[in-house]
């Protein structure tokens, strides 16, 4: 499985339009093969925060999800970009 998490800071008063930007990318992914998971989210404490989680079963997946994902022109709106890729080899219960 594979996890990206992180964020991106954006100026905060966009950041709401900008959330709602990805609510049909965050649909779509959601009913993309291999997809187990995407929240793209304002953050609850933070207004010039967006969050960003996805779960992937396999990087196969993830690739043929990004050659037809048709996201978003955003890049030049984020002022901050941290955001990672994690290989997940084991999954339990977090309590």
């Amino acid at each position: 499985m594979l996890i990206i998490a992180g964020h991106v800071r954006v100026d905060p008063e966009r950041r709401d339009a900008l959330v709602a930007e990805f609510a049909d990318l965050v649909r779509r992914a959601r009913a993309a093969p291999g997809c187990l998971d995407v929240a793209i989210t304002a953050d609850s404490v933070d207004p010039g925060r967006i969050n960003n989680v996805e779960r992937w079963a396999s990087q196969a997946d993830l690739d043929h999800w990004r050659s037809v994902a048709q996201a978003p022109d955003v890049d030049d709106v984020f002022l901050q970009t941290e955001v990672s890729l994690f290989d997940a080899s084991n999954e339990r219960p977090p309590f």
